[in-house]
């Protein structure tokens, strides 16, 4: 049954509000509500669903059955209440008693102002994994800053020499000879493009960070990726046009996203189709690194292409300096497109769907964007 809530007492308005049942299975996080007998009082959804039992199954065989004599979660339960402290533990591996194993974080809290009532919380590490790769992902991003100035300042400068030398000993010399210094300045070339690629990570420049309409900036980057690398393949889009807008540096955004197209172009096989998509994920919030605030990434981007995908050996480390599915690659796009990601407060994660490869960028919104 709902229930009403007076609003404004001046104007008589009334509210209609949840059912506190409807509320409780709403969250996304599995979690038991234990009585003082540890008994399971209520379950809601997600907990059924991580557990593979009906709440009253829950309700009438207990939960401590689900899981073996030996187990952490049991352990840590019996400690809470004989410490009458919460605990935590943290990427916990849970065993079931029918053998099914999921890691995962395990929260026990006391209910205040309810005497041995406690509530028991699971979080799969399939989120707060995608955490810890945005914290790894930052910390190669810094990797490739201090790789990229040593190169820039080491290399860079000397390259110029080398590149006159060779155009002045090709002017007196024969044809077969002046093919050999023409070999010497197109490697010489090839690395200072490498180089100014690279010094995309040293740029410490403020930026400009502007609202920012996102199907804007893929409508730009999708014109540009199929009048040029892209124009052999089709591009499909399916976007939420109710988006609202995000805070950004226009010219940083295009070039990740560019980068990320081009990577599922040349991944794409012949005659393939090349997918953008947007979507509102409502709920997804992350703590951030250092401040421990929970911040909410609800705007999501995907760059979904039909190739094969990566190799499973460095499916877990595309977005580090250097690694590279292709071959010939410089491992540097990826990497590129990570730290963008990071400055602008998001995350990026790889997957594979269905034989398809997907590109996954989750961004905050702008401030007072709803």
């Amino acid at each position: 049954m709902n229930r009403t809530a007076r609003v404004s007492p001046a104007k008589a308005r009334f509210v209609t509000l949840p059912h506190p049942t409807d509320i409780w299975n709403a969250l996304p996080a599995p979690i038991l509500l234990l009585s003082p007998e540890n008994r399971v009082a209520l379950a809601n959804s997600a907990a059924e669903s991580f557990l593979n039992v009906s709440q009253s199954q829950l309700v009438d065989r207990g939960w401590e059955p689900l899981f073996p004599h030996d187990s952490p979660v049991r352990a840590l339960v019996d400690e809470a209440r004989t410490s009458r402290t919460d605990i935590a533990a943290y990427d916990l591996l849970v065993e079931f008693a029918g053998g099914r194993r999921v890691r995962a974080d395990v929260l026990v809290g006391r209910l205040a102002d309810q005497q041995g009532w406690m509530a028991l919380s699971f979080q799969p590490r399939a989120v707060t994994s995608l955490v810890d790769r945005q914290i790894g992902q930052q910390g190669a991003a810094r990797s490739a800053v201090g790789v990229a100035a040593m190169l820039a300042h080491e290399i860079k400068n000397p390259l110029s020499g080398i590149r006159g030398a060779a155009q002045l000993l090709s002017e007196s010399m024969d044809g077969e000879s002046q093919e050999l210094t023409g070999l010497v300045i197109t490697e010489v070339d090839r690395i200072r493009a490498l180089i100014d690629r690279m010094e995309g990570f040293t740029d410490t420049r403020p930026q400009s960070f502007q609202r920012q309409n996102i199907h804007a900036v893929l409508g730009h980057v999708r014109k540009l990726a199929a009048a040029g690398f892209g124009k052999h393949l089709q591009f499909r889009e399916r976007y939420d046009p109710s988006l609202p807008d995000v805070m950004g540096d226009r010219d940083a955004m295009i070039q990740a996203f560019l980068n990320l197209i081009k990577n599922a172009v040349e991944a794409s096989p012949a005659g393939g189709t090349v997918t953008l998509t947007t979507a509102f994920r409502q709920g997804f919030r992350v703590r951030t690194p250092g401040t421990g605030a929970r911040v909410s990434l609800p705007l999501e981007v995907c760059v979904i292409d039909e190739g094969e995908g990566a190799p499973a050996e460095i499916a877990g480390h595309l977005f580090e300096p250097f690694v590279s599915a292709r071959r010939g690659g410089t491992g540097l796009g990826l990497a590129l497109v990570a730290k963008v990601v990071g400055d602008h407060g998001g995350v990026i994660e790889y997957d594979r769907q269905q034989g398809r490869t997907v590109f996954r960028i989750l961004l905050p919104l702008a401030p007072g964007a709803e």
